[in-house]
């Protein structure tokens, strides 16, 4: 009977060691805030797609021409590498699919959305928002 209740219990413990902590949103919505006094804001929405994320990025103010965008490593305060790059935003907007990585990758570290002036400007950031657990 130990042996069964043994077996049981340990059965029990492989289950429960096989199930995630908590649960990733599949959608996040993250505020990019204006940089630089560019007049851009907006928001960029992160949905998960099975092994993808989609990005669709909406900006208010931003221009006709095309602005670069990427994910990077770090903060808005403080960007390391891009990590991802975005489809340029045309008129504001912009839809990615980033392939090979999920929501709960990009909240395990500090990432942030980055939005750059120009091709021609990439140093001046225009909009910026960090991929956050609270933007849930």
């Amino acid at each position: 009977m130990k042996g069964i209740l043994l077996l049981a219990s340990l059965s029990l413990l492989c289950v429960a060691l096989g199930q995630p902590a908590a649960a990733a949103p599949s959608t996040l919505t993250v505020n990019l805030q204006q940089q630089n006094g560019s007049g851009e804001s907006g928001s960029a929405t992160l949905t998960q797609m099975g092994s993808d994320v989609q990005v669709v990025i909406a900006l208010d103010g931003a221009p006709a021409t095309a602005q670069p965008m990427h994910i990077h490593t770090g903060t808005c305060s403080n960007l390391g590498g891009v990590a991802y790059p975005l489809t340029s935003a045309t008129s504001g907007k912009s839809t990615t699919t980033v392939k090979g990585v999920t929501i709960a990758q990009l909240l395990a570290k500090p990432t942030a959305i980055n939005v750059h002036q120009s091709a021609d400007n990439l140093g001046k950031y225009v909009a910026c928002g960090n991929i956050t657990a609270s933007a849930m």
